[in-house]
């Protein structure tokens, strides 16, 4: 692939729909609107797979969120990517420098702010009970989906890797005897499209199948006004996703098999040069966020393609499960990191991003990647009183990553640069969890997980950077650990409605190794190791109109591996923290107001510190206040981070939905669905600069809809970001004050039809 191909510029087609919005709070959650019936509504029983069980939601001791049906169809209707769940789950953030290619998962403020390509996070997102460890799998678009879960708190005996913070869950739609399917289809504004469809049914008596497809399209709709750069439009992307399934029902086995793919062609994350006003977190005046000025090139291609088989043994007493996967993931995304340097001298009338000390022009791609994963899970079919599952993961992955420098200044756009990573990681593990029913109302349940991690690093220097490293290596890390995870937990039934659950928990995660061979060479973080506790409620009220869940918690971590990213020299260093501390309380909620009338709300209070009093990193090179106590250190200028939040960590989130339905008759309506997701500030960096801390935000949605025959046809129009709020949501700091931005406000239309 040619990091040189050109990118066309799309003008953007805006086609609003005039929609006007009081004032709501905002507040949170989840949940599905049912037909106008004669009978009292209720909600249906949450059920939720989280301990690898079916379970109602109420009994299992965890606090998790589940997202269903209607909202996940409205929260993605303008064609975002994942990151529209950012807000909308109690203490979930997700963001991202690579744009919809690469997002970065926190949950409890735990996450990792790393942008290299074999970056390892807290969280661990499981598709399709395969665990996606690549920042680059963890992308891949959500559509015809049987639900999402996400599970705070570590769940490392029963799920895949990585998990100190928590897991995010995806499941398919499965195939089923049964036909059905449905066909989506909205246009919006920047001329977006986002079409989705799926069909499945019967093959023959034991055989089912289900095939799933997504196109998703947006203009560049942001124009570069230096008209000799190499890139004229930024902001568009053409996506496809396609999955097919085939599910085996015989006598006492079942085998589902998935095959998926993807593939994205847009532009990078656009990098905007100093859009923050000096001294403070607003954008300069007379900011325009449909134009930039910059040389470089930019552009973001990315394929992945995956399959796994998952199949069952029903064998009496106990089911044996096994559980194959295998991933592959090739890309290259290019950026111009310093937002605009030529950019900038553009003589007298001429528009351009200010003085910038230095070009920087980048690229990173994968060009080889793969991914196995087995696990062999055994579980009784209940033994009475006590039930139990136990098993072995294998986890291998090889990845090479190729990271280019670029000469924005010279013609041709010469590449000035060239390192070469490759990393071998292959981890084993054994687990086992159990429940007893101590009484009919109190149960316990506790596992324990043993895990072998081993990494093989090297990387070289092929082409040396201009004025930088000379061509060198190979330079060579590892790292062999072992580690003993656990969970104990305990639920007790106050009443046959309201449950109260207690739960502490061990995570670990593996080292990591990174390379940055241009700016600062091989860094390694050890292993980090996380205590968690929490308490909660969990209630059906009112004849199940409405319910509750809430939790309090407090997490440890000992040698927290965080990433100081930027500062003067440009450079990402991995280092360990001392100790890290969390705590704070998470709330979800949904009711029946009346019967046509549900509401959900959600909200979290996140209060992170890092505690060393040695931690010290470098501070940005372009012109931010550092507001930390600073020290000297070879000559830099370093600060002390000690009681610092962590990074992307918002203090506060609230979401709201509210739907309200207006039978025409019994099998249709017309509707209003409205969504709205609070989160407060966060630090962008592990130092503290007003600059690079982002401002509070509030995002809102719209739907007004129109659905009959039961449900099987619907057409509605719909705003996202209603308040068209501008809001920088990530930094680069090492050469001037860039940000990057959210998503515009969007304005479209819908149809779906479910046969």
């Amino acid at each position: 692939m040619s990091p040189n191909r050109s990118v066309h510029d799309r003008r953007p087609v805006v086609r609003p729909l005039v929609l006007a919005l009081s004032a709501l709070l905002p507040l949170s959650a989840v949940a599905q609107q049912a037909p106008a019936s004669k009978d009292p509504v209720a909600l249906d029983a949450l059920t939720v797979t989280a301990q690898r069980r079916v379970e109602n939601a109420k009994d299992v001791p965890v606090a998790i969120t589940a997202i269903q049906g209607e909202k996940l169809d409205v929260l993605g209707s303008a064609g975002d990517d994942i990151r529209f769940l950012a807000g909308r789950v109690p203490s979930l953030n997700i963001e991202s420098s690579y744009g919809r290619a690469f997002p970065r998962f926190y949950i409890r403020g735990l996450g990792n702010t790393d942008f290299d390509l074999n970056a390892s996070q807290p969280v661990s997102l499981v598709y399709d009970d395969v665990v996606q460890e690549s920042p680059l799998l963890k992308g891949f678009p959500l559509f015809d989906l049987a639900g999402v879960e996400v599970l705070r708190g570590p769940q490392g005996t029963l799920f895949g890797r990585n998990t100190p913070a928590g897991v995010v869950k995806f499941d398919s739609a499965r195939p089923s005897q049964d036909a059905d399917g449905y066909v989506r289809v909205a246009y919006g504004s920047y001329d977006t499209w986002n079409v989705q469809g799926a069909y499945g049914g019967p093959l023959t008596s034991r055989w089912s199948a289900r095939v799933s497809a997504l196109y998703q399209r947006r203009d560049d709709w942001v124009t570069n006004t230096r008209s000799d750069a190499p890139a004229q439009g930024f902001e568009g992307y053409d996506e496809g996703a396609a999955r097919v399934q085939f599910l085996y029902e015989g006598d006492g086995f079942e085998g589902l098999f998935n095959l998926h793919k993807r593939k994205l062609n847009g532009t990078a994350r656009l990098f905007r040069a100093n859009i923050i006003q000096p001294g403070s977190n607003k954008l300069v005046e007379n900011f325009d966020r449909d134009e930039v000025s910059t040389d470089g090139q930019n552009f973001s291609d990315l394929e992945t393609w995956g399959g796994s088989a998952r199949l069952k043994w029903d064998l009496g007493r106990v089911t044996l499960h096994s559980i194959t996967g295998y991933e592959t993931a090739e890309s290259l995304n290019h950026g111009d990191i310093d937002g605009g340097y030529g950019a900038a001298f553009l003589g007298a009338g001429n528009y351009g991003p200010g003085f910038i000390p230095f070009p920087s022009e980048s690229a990173d791609g994968l060009p080889s990647h793969r991914q196995w994963t087995q696990e062999f899970r055994v579980e009784s079919n209940e033994w009475g009183r006590f039930d139990w599952q136990a098993g072995v993961f294998y986890f291998d992955e090889d990845v090479t990553i190729d990271s280019f420098n670029y000469d924005s200044l010279t013609p041709g756009n010469p590449q000035s640069g060239h390192a070469v990573q490759q990393q071998r990681n292959k981890a084993w593990a054994a687990f086992a969890s159990g429940d007893f029913d101590v009484t009919e109302r109190f149960k316990l349940r506790a596992g324990v997980r043993y895990t072998q991690d081993k990494k093989d690093f090297t990387a070289s220097v092929l082409q040396a950077v201009a004025g930088g490293t000379p061509v060198s290596g190979p330079y060579v890390a590892n790292s062999d650990v072992d580690d003993v995870s656990w969970d104990l937990s305990g639920v007790y039934a106050l009443t046959d409605n309201v449950n109260a659950y207690a739960r502490v928990a061990k995570g670990f995660r593996a080292p990591s190794i990174q390379g940055r061979l241009a700016f600062g060479g091989v860094t390694q973080a050890d292993s980090e190791k996380v205590i968690s506790y929490e308490a909660g409620i969990k209630a059906d009220l009112f004849d199940r109109r409405a319910r509750l869940g809430f939790s309090v918690f407090r997490y440890d971590v000992d040698g927290q591996q965080l990433i100081a990213v930027g500062g003067t020299n440009n450079t990402a260093t991995l280092l360990n923290a001392d100790k890290t501390i969390g705590q704070g309380f998470e709330l979800d909620f949904e009711s029946y107001l009346t019967d046509n009338v549900l509401l959900t709300l959600g909200s979290s209070y996140n209060d992170t510190e890092i505690k060393d009093p040695s931690l010290a990193v470098a501070i940005c090179g372009g012109g931010c206040t550092i507001t930390d106590p600073t020290t000297v250190i070879n000559g830099g200028t370093y600060a002390l981070v000690n009681g610092n939040s962590l990074p992307q960590a918002p203090k506060w989130i609230h979401n709201l939905t509210l739907r309200a339905g207006f039978p025409v008759t019994d099998a249709s309506e017309f509707y209003v669905y409205t969504d709205w997701a609070y989160k407060s500030e966060v630090n962008f960096f592990l130092y503290e600069s007003p600059e690079f801390r982002s401002r509070s935000s509030l995002e809102g949605g719209l739907r007004l809809g129109y659905n009959w025959d039961y449900g099987q046809y619907d057409v509605a129009v719909f705003g996202r970001n209603l308040t068209d709020q501008v809001r920088v949501v990530g930094a680069i700091d090492f050469n001037n004050l860039t940000g990057f931005l959210n998503e515009p406000r969007t304005f479209g239309v819908e149809f779906t039809a479910k046969f």
